[in-house]
């Protein structure tokens, strides 16, 4: 009798047959009979990947021959999502692919939702960072991902009783066909000891070392034959951790005990905006600063140029550009200040010019709780030879303050690295500021704030340093692959560069009175919404009216997103339609989504009163369906890419002031979605960019919000001049959505009333006479579609590609190029040629 085959030999076998081009169909369809449709993904994967590996070695050999400047992207997240799909479309193979799994009776769909979302972020930030992966190899530049390979990703959202519950995202349990391990590149990563100050100077002695093993992922660009890495660290024991007293101790115990070094890439945070100052993220954030600043090193030392001549670091700002993704990263300044002096022996001076003209500093958020503040006592036990740096940095730093404004102890405090009030901390975002050439906000009026509020100090002393770089989205993921009835139907229209080019969406403008074209863009949204209908009643047991407003309010939940704000509307739809039960009204189908970080109560609290408020809607016969509530369970990148082409109205409704950016916003305006928000993040550059009367803009200004804070916000006066309002918030308070417990929602009554520092109620009335522009025109298809256009057709700024081009040219000191790098068809020689024309260029 035959041995059965293992799951791994079996999608080998059907790997080997190949997938792309299979002539015998008919052979392979018999394997059905042993395979299951995680094993036709594996077999998928592993022939698409076949088509990436030739083009990754052909662009690392393309970039050791042509010696570019390098760009590191640290971050402690990158949001990928999928890539399957992805890199089809990047390699252009998905009509291959598709065409053959057709051929041998397989729903591609099927296969795809087999793979698991790489969820190594928590929303914003690190979704970011993964557009920008793609937006860098497209542009052709010589680009590196660097961050932590989490073992369990952002946690899975289950709903249980109306309540957020968490699960333990193990992404890794089927295995990864896009990650290559290189354990020859194998790190040391040092902590804990004590310094010794010797005649060569200071030594870090007496650490703790833990292994920073690399695993690569392929980032292809679109079209080019570009391929990128990522690389990310897991964290690994030595083989003497714990054992070198094993002879008097117990042997058992210290081989559990190599846990504790490798629980550093275990799991990631899941906190969003908000700083947790625990030692093990702390570790998280040296760990992956210290394991890539020796691989950084190590290639700029192997370099050709470095290797045929003598060794100095003065050309190492030439040759690398390191983007610190947040104050995450920042002990990279220190760490690399350490490598300088203390183990390549270069004066201080020399040190730390070369250090400012390599790093360069992304500010992502303006909230107080999310600024990161390491306590001094945790960094002198952990890592206490940069606490010496940090300190030296900052003495320098000072005596430079105190030279230019005497005597201005106010200003000294205020710019210091440390913070010397209640507990001794280091400020991140001051170190950074301090130790970077470049620092940037991520849309015009985040970057004013930055400058004129938070950073004020600083931008006064350096105002050089400070620029803007507003956020962008890739149009492969956020059209092509998510929205294809949209992408083939503008490709129609305008032809196919603008995917590389969004900016050619302004053509679309020529269309917005175009009879046909109106009708086609109605379609494919109506196509989107019916299938997204289907997945909702299947996933939900809700009949959903596929003719409503399909309103959308995806992501983090948080306070300052005023998802509170969106129920306060429902409720108040809710209470118009029971007091008018005949009267006309625009069907809606509100659809909010998001996750809250397990230990944001207020957060879970606002989840528990959207779920309930729901229950009590959708069981209402005298709503019927004019109005549905849906929570969309665990949201994610998979999920965003099947509700946003299905989106009418996205919501965007941030306190003015507070949202950095959004990047959500943009992917709701690429895939045909009407914006109703306020002029926060890039929301403002949107209405510059559509026209204001193309979106529905409502609530305070920046500035009215900080007048507002001047004079003293008052929520009881909103709540009893409206009578709507009153209702709302009477209807909580007395448990109308809670009847088993009137008090449930007593947290959230009693924030909105007395410690509200985002203003609901402020914004209440100009948001709920803004939503019934919005239901007067979707009542006239023509005029709605027409806006629609209007927006697509301003979307090109929004591009990533634009974004990173500014990066690479105003900050990184490199040049994009569309040159594309020869196909491993092409033999070897061909690179060099390709090389020789770069360097005339």
């Amino acid at each position: 009798m035959a041995t059965p085959l293992t799951d791994q030999e079996k999608r080998k076998q059907i790997s080997i047959r190949g997938i792309v081009g299979v002539e015998n169909v008919a052979e392979l369809k018999k394997d059905r009979n042993v395979a299951t449709p995680r094993d036709y993904y594996f077999a998928l994967a592993h022939t698409v990947r076949d088509h990436l590996v030739g083009r990754w070695i052909r662009t690392q050999q393309f970039y050791y021959e042509t010696d570019p400047k390098r760009v590191y992207y640290l971050s402690l997240e990158f949001y990928m999502g999928r890539a399957l799909q992805n890199t089809m479309v990047n390699l252009g193979l998905q009509n291959a692919c598709d065409e053959a799994i057709y051929q041998l009776g397989l729903d591609m769909e099927d296969l795809e939702d087999m793979e698991e979302d790489a969820g190594l972020g928590n929303g914003g930030l690190g979704r970011l960072a993964a557009c920008f992966l793609d937006s860098m190899a497209t542009l052709g530049l010589a680009a590196y991902g660097y961050g932590i390979r989490y073992e369990y990703g952002i946690f899975n959202q289950r709903i249980k009783d109306g309540w957020q519950v968490e699960e333990a995202d193990d992404w890794l349990r089927h295995g990864n066909p896009w990650e290559k391990a290189r354990p020859e590149y194998m790190l040391p990563v040092h902590f804990y000891g004590r310094v010794e100050e010797t005649e060569e100077g200071s030594k870090w002695v007496d650490t703790q070392v833990v292994l920073a093993m690399p695993f690569d992922t392929p980032i292809p660009g679109y079209m080019n034959n570009t391929v990128n890495t990522m690389r990310l660290w897991s964290a690994r024991a030595p083989n003497d951790f714990n054992l070198r007293d094993f002879n008097v101790g117990d042997y058992i115990q210290a081989v559990l005990d190599r846990n504790l070094a490798e629980n550093i890439s275990r799991v990631l945070y899941p906190n969003d905006n908000f700083f947790e100052g625990k030692e093990l993220r702390l570790k998280q954030e040296y760990f992956v600063v210290a394991a890539t600043l020796q691989d950084v090193i190590r290639r700029f030392k192997t370099s050709k140029r470095n290797c045929s001549g003598p060794l100095s670091f003065d050309s190492f700002p030439d040759k690398v550009a390191i983007q610190l993704n947040d104050t995450h990263p920042a002990m990279a300044i220190p760490e690399l200040m350490r490598i300088f002096v203390d183990i390549e022996k270069l004066d201080w001076d020399t040190a730390w010019d070369i250090t400012k003209r390599t790093f360069a500093y992304t500010n992502h958020t303006v909230l107080p709780e999310a600024l990161e503040r390491w306590p001094v006592r945790l960094l002198e036990t952990l890592l206490p030879r940069h606490l010496q740096i940090i300190y030296q940095i900052n003495q320098i730093h000072l005596d430079h303050i105190v030279s230019l404004f005497p005597g201005d102890l106010d200003r000294m405090r205020k710019m210091s690295l440390v913070e010397e009030y209640g507990e001794k901390k280091v400020n991140m975002a001051h170190l950074c500021i301090v130790g970077s050439h470049a620092v940037n906000g991520v849309a015009e009026i985040h970057s004013n704030i930055i400058k004129t509020d938070v950073f004020r100090d600083f931008s006064e002393l350096e105002p050089e340093k400070f620029q803007n770089k507003t956020n962008g989205i890739t149009p492969r993921r956020w059209l092509l692959l998510c929205n294809p009835g949209l992408a083939d139907l503008i490709a129609e229209a305008i032809g196919e560069e603008y995917v590389k080019d969004l900016m050619q969406l302004q053509k679309l403008n020529e269309l917005v009175d175009d009879d046909a074209f109106i009708r086609d863009i109605s379609k494919v949204k109506q196509d989107n919404k019916l299938k997204f209908a289907q997945y909702l009643e299947r996933e939900y047991q809700v009949k959903i009216n596929p003719a409503s407003v399909f309103d959308v309010h995806v992501k983090r939940i948080h306070e300052y997103k005023r998802q509170l704000l969106n129920c306060l509307h429902v409720i108040t739809m809710y209470n118009r339609i029971r007091a008018k039960p005949t009267a006309p009204f625009v069907p809606r189908t509100v659809i909010i989504g998001g996750k809250a970080a397990p230990g944001y109560h207020m957060a879970k609290m606002i989840i528990k009163l959207i779920t309930s408020v729901a229950d009590v809607i959708n069981n209402d016969p005298i709503v019927g369906n004019k109005l549905k509530v849906i929570y969309l369970e665990n949201y994610r990148v998979t999920l965003a890419e099947k509700v946003i082409p299905a989106t009418d109205l996205s919501e965007q409704i941030s306190t003015a002031g507070t949202e950095a950016s959004g990047t959500g916003n943009m992917k709701f305006m690429l895939n045909g979605a009407l914006t109703i928000g306020t002029l926060d993040g890039a929301n403002v550059e949107m209405a510059e960019e559509a026209g204001q009367e193309n979106l529905f803009i409502f609530g305070m200004t920046v500035e009215e919000v900080a007048a507002m804070d001047q004079e003293g916000y008052d929520a009881m006066q909103y709540y009893k001049s409206i009578p709507e309002l009153k209702q709302v918030i009477d209807q909580i308070k007395s448990g109308f959505f809670s009847p088993k417990q009137p008090e449930l929602f007593h947290d959230i009554t009693n924030m909105l009333f007395n410690h509200d520092r985002f203003k609901v109620f402020a914004d209440y009335e100009s948001y709920v006479k803004c939503q019934e522009k919005v239901s007067a025109l979707y009542e006239d298809p023509k005029k709605w579609t027409q806006m629609v256009i209007k927006n697509i057709a301003a979307a090109g700024k929004f591009s990533s590609d634009r974004t990173i081009a500014e990066y690479a040219t105003q900050i990184w000191g490199v040049e994009p190029t569309d040159l594309k790098i020869p196909p491993p068809s092409e033999p070897r020689e061909a690179i060099e040629e390709t090389a020789r024309a770069l360097r005339k260029i």
